[in-house]
């Protein structure tokens, strides 16, 4: 479908003030904070339009902060239900994605949506022809280190730069490749210095060890060189080192910023619910698309650059 077609679906179902029924699939630690944040709703927010009509779980719970547990089919089939927050592992996003979609429900889900590229854009495409919100969620973009370091770069001419990434290791089955388990960093590259293109990406990978260290290289649109290194392992903390150079000079740490008084994921759950209340412009909902695309584009490249070495 086209972008116009797209609109013209979109509209129909935006905009409206009534409730919208929603249902969260997955309970893990996430699951159950987006169950917190849809029954305590920020006061005066779009969130206040959204009405929690269950959850859906492999697991047997019956109600998780009272709100009742129901079947994956009764949320597929119920009218009620117009849309769904997956809150799955990795390995099943793309799954649950298409089912909610095909069944003609808008879709929030955590990032990466799928864990190939070509699926990802399958899936907005199904979207689009649903004339139904697609939102992945990037909390990454939300937190208020990061607004203070986007603000502390805006504007500066870079040189070149550096993002490592430090974690623990991870179960390549369920998470995906580290390119997709880890586009957070992706995004942060795009949305700090443009569209990038990929020169080379290496894995180094210890099994026994539960080690694994991707190193990308990217170039800016000016052909600055970009480096991102996603080092995971069993002893490794998790943190966030940057080496940026600009022509004004060098910035070594990720600036501190005071909290804020709404959490990264009401903010994520905010912005979802303001998409479906017809409240973010449709070019801009295309254009987080675009973004989302874009990097998992990028981590695909990464990929095959990772199988060629």
């Amino acid at each position: 479908m086209s972008l116009s077609g797209w609109v013209e679906a979109l509209q129909h179902s935006r905009g409206t003030s009534k409730m919208l029924g929603i249902v969260v699939v997955g309970i893990g630690i996430v699951g159950k904070v987006r169950i917190r944040d849809l029954l305590n709703p920020l006061p005066s927010s779009a969130v206040e339009k959204l009405k929690p009509l269950g959850f859906v779980s492999r697991q047997t719970l019956s109600s998780v902060l009272q709100l009742k547990q129901i079947s994956l089919g009764e949320a597929l089939e119920s009218s009620e239900v117009q849309a769904a927050i997956i809150c799955l592992e990795n390995q099943l996003h793309e799954e649950y994605v298409r089912k909610f979609l095909e069944a003609g429900k808008h879709v929030c889900v955590e990032y990466p949506m799928a864990l190939s590229a070509a699926a990802a854009h399958e899936l907005w495409d199904l979207a689009a022809a649903k004339g139904k919100i697609l939102h992945e969620e990037h909390i990454e973009l939300l937190t208020a280190d990061y607004k203070q370091l986007k603000r502390e770069v805006s504007g500066k001419e870079l040189l070149k730069g550096t993002l490592h990434f430090t974690g623990s290791a991870l179960d390549k089955q369920r998470t995906g490749f580290l390119a997709f388990s880890g586009i957070a960093r992706i995004s942060w590259l795009v949305d700090l210095f443009g569209e990038l293109t990929v020169t080379s990406a290496t894995l180094e990978e210890q099994q026994n060890e539960r080690y694994s260290k991707l190193t990308a290289h990217f170039q800016t649109k000016t052909n600055r060189p970009l480096t991102w290194i996603e080092e995971r392992g069993p002893d490794l903390k998790r943190g966030k080192n940057i080496n940026f150079h600009f022509e004004c000079g060098i910035l070594e740490h990720i600036p501190d910023a005071p909290k804020e008084n709404v959490g990264i994921f009401m903010q994520d759950l905010n912005l979802f619910a303001q998409k479906l209340l017809g409240e973010v412009p449709l070019e801009h909902v295309n254009s987080e698309m675009k973004h989302t695309l874009f990097c998992l584009d990028l981590a695909e490249k990464i990929r095959g650059f990772c199988e060629a070495n």
